[in-house]
């Protein structure tokens, strides 16, 4: 007779317990152990708890390879999800191997985990009872996943489901606290938001900072003369002159044209597809130069000048910031940062097993990822949801703009240091989000480059890693559509291509989230800097504009209060927020991979330093990039 001493870690999520039964199968390379129920004194698997057992078995099972945990019911007690963190076997003769779980156990089922040990590509694998394990693992995960399944979290300040209670948070004036350090304070904005300095400011740090880029030429659509901005530029200089130097800018909307507008409150809501024309003047200030507010210049579209009328200049940038809106929410938002961290997530799930390298690099970057998005699919853009309610493309218009965002995405755009050389912004003067995220996108590059090396020795363990590859070839096909024009890659041949194309799947769910997500609230409380829809049609002449006709256009109250409780769920930290770089559950075993997180971490300190050093003298923070705000995932 020999006994196993198992240990086993339940999460510590006021959820993670269950009262069902747990048993436990030792499967060793001399054979496997009777089905064993896991029965102490008390509530054996409640939350944070750490319970000891022993399991007989006939004789000694040589090395442990598996367990398997079967989940079944108890008495007359309904069936609950588990949250397994981990379970140990310490076995007769001494040894001791760990069997991560981290996940919940749903239903009643049989779980099979293979041991923590050094991770392993496809080719490390040498038993054959691993490597049957590691194909049937596969299957299971490609089946669970053929679908975004429901998943589970704690319930608080990260769930939708709190709109109603955080509006009431709102009235009662909870509103302006922040939980972590803001740049630009709701009560700046009120003060400021008509002025043309902080209009441009908005397009270098504040949330939707990827759309700037240099103009070296003027559009042929968009026809401004030296003659409307030479008030503008003042008389040291030209126009033409400006654009030699790099520092004219231009931001176009033309995504917009032709996306259908939806009825808020009974009345029609209108698009405009804006350009947008700003100079960076010696000072540093980005301010706008002109606006025109279609794609198709001519009588009925002028364009608008700083010169203009208070209420006619404002109009027309707050139209700017109506398009704005849509293009952040829907292109930057929810596409490049959410359903691009989905698609990642449901292919690591479906592509690697979990003694994967990759899957152990990945996991902590999609965590609860697919969760939040279905919690978006349930609250926003489900029928009668807040895209139908309060956002003038409603939910055609949003899948509109979805698919014509996705058509005109490339691997380029997503990977930043590419991003700011394409968009010619490298020299674009008090560009914060540039000068973090280039330092950020570094250190995951460093991290990568490190735990790649280890597992990949060259191109041809790249190539012939077919798990590696299966989990490429998805994302290109599922999450592209196949698509060759985007520059995707849909297989990767050298470490260097497995190195940059990780540290883009890192950065997109971590920190290019962080700074797209990071300030909504703050900026958006005002809602003229942020409107999510428009009443009336673009003015299609320079007729003055009064006051009233202004407010006239903008949202009405219940629109403004139903975008500022979503804003609101969207700005507030997690109580189990992760901060890049953070590693709790423990993947990796060996001291090359933890040492690599030491440095990572460690350089995440000192850029945290560099951005507390560099905000001390200026009048707005940049802090979205601001490393212990960054989450490791794209998790709420």
């Amino acid at each position: 007779m020999a006994v196993y001493k198992v240990q086993v870690a339940t999460g510590r999520d006021s959820l993670a317990g269950t009262f069902d039964t747990i048993s436990i199968t030792l499967v060793g390379s001399h054979g496997e152990s009777p089905k064993h129920v896991l029965d102490g004194f008390g509530f054996d698997f409640q939350p944070g708890s750490v319970r000891e057992y022993k399991v007989p078995s006939k004789r000694a099972l040589g090395p442990i390879l598996l367990i398997r945990l079967h989940k079944e019911p108890y008495s007359f007690f309904p069936e609950n999800m588990w949250y397994c963190n981990t379970v140990r076997v310490t076995s007769p003769e001494g040894n001791t191997y760990c069997f991560p779980c981290y996940r919940w156990i749903q239903g009643y089922c049989t779980v099979d985990l293979s041991p923590l040990s050094a991770a392993q590509t496809p080719c490390d694998n040498s038993h054959h009872l691993l490597q049957k394990h590691r194909r049937e693992e596969l299957v299971l995960q490609q089946e669970r996943y053929s679908s975004p399944p429901p998943s589970r979290r704690a319930m608080g300040s990260g769930s939708l489901q709190t709109l109603a209670v955080s509006l009431c948070r709102l009235r009662l004036g909870h509103a302006l606290k922040p939980f972590w350090p803001v740049c630009v304070s709701p009560e700046y904005v009120i003060e400021h938001w008509q002025e043309d300095s902080f209009f441009g400011y908005q397009y270098l740090n504040g949330f939707n900072p990827v759309l700037i880029r240099k103009c070296t030429a003027l559009p042929e659509n968009f026809p401004v003369t030296q003659e409307m901005v030479a008030g503008s530029l003042g008389e040291s200089t030209s126009l033409q002159e400006e654009l030699q130097r790099g520092s004219i800018y231009i931001a176009d909307y033309k995504l917009l044209e032709d996306i259908p507008t939806t009825k808020v409150n009974g009345h029609q809501q209108y698009i405009a597809a804006p350009l947008c024309l700003l100079h960076q003047k010696p000072s540093g200030e980005v301010v706008p130069l002109a606006i025109q507010l279609s794609q198709h210049p001519g009588p009925d579209s002028p364009i608008f000048l700083p010169s203009d009328s208070e209420w006619l200049w404002t109009l027309a940038k707050t139209w700017v910031r109506n398009s704005e809106f849509h293009l952040h929410e829907v292109t930057s938002h929810l596409l490049r940062a959410h359903l691009l961290a989905e698609v990642f997530a449901v292919a690591t799930q479906r592509q690697l097993p979990m003694c994967h390298p990759l899957y152990k690099l990945l996991i902590p970057h999609i965590r609860f990822s697919i969760h939040i998005d279905i919690l978006g699919r349930t609250f926003l853009i489900s029928p009668g949801g807040v895209f139908d309610r309060a956002i003038a493309t409603g939910r055609l218009g949003l899948t509109v703009l979805l698919r014509k965002a996705l058509e005109n995405l490339t691997y380029r755009t997503l990977c930043l240091p590419d991003d700011i050389q394409e968009r010619g912004v490298a020299s674009l003067q008090n560009y914060y989000y540039r000068d973090d995220g280039l330092k950020i996108w570094g250190a995951i590059e460093s991290f990568v480059s490190g735990i790649v090396g280890i597992y990949y020795r060259t191109s041809l363990s790249v190539q012939s890693d077919h798990e590696l590859q299966a989990w490429v070839g998805e994302i290109f096909t599922k999450g592209f559509l196949g698509r060759e024009a985007s520059g995707i890659p849909s297989a990767l041949g050298t470490v260097a291509e497995l190195t940059k194309y990780l540290t883009m799947v890192i950065f997109t769910c971590s920190a290019y989230h962080a700074a797209i997500n990071s300030g909504q609230f703050e900026l958006a409380t005002f809602m003229p800097n942020y409107p999510s829809s428009m009443r009336k049609p673009p003015p299609r002449n320079k007729a003055k504009v009064t006051l009233k006709e202004f407010l006239d256009t903008i949202p009405e109250m219940n629109t403004t209060s139903l975008i500022l409780s979503v804003l609101w769920v969207l700005r507030n930290e997690d109580q189990d927020l992760r901060p890049l770089g953070t590693y709790p559950d423990e993947h990796f075993t060996e001291h090359g991979p933890k040492q690599l997180m030491a440095d990572f971490q460690d350089r995440l300190a000192e850029i945290s330093q560099e951005i507390e050093e560099r905000n001390r003298s200026l009048t707005l923070s940049y802090n979205y990039l601001y490393p212990p705000n960054i989450e490791n995932s794209t998790a709420i």
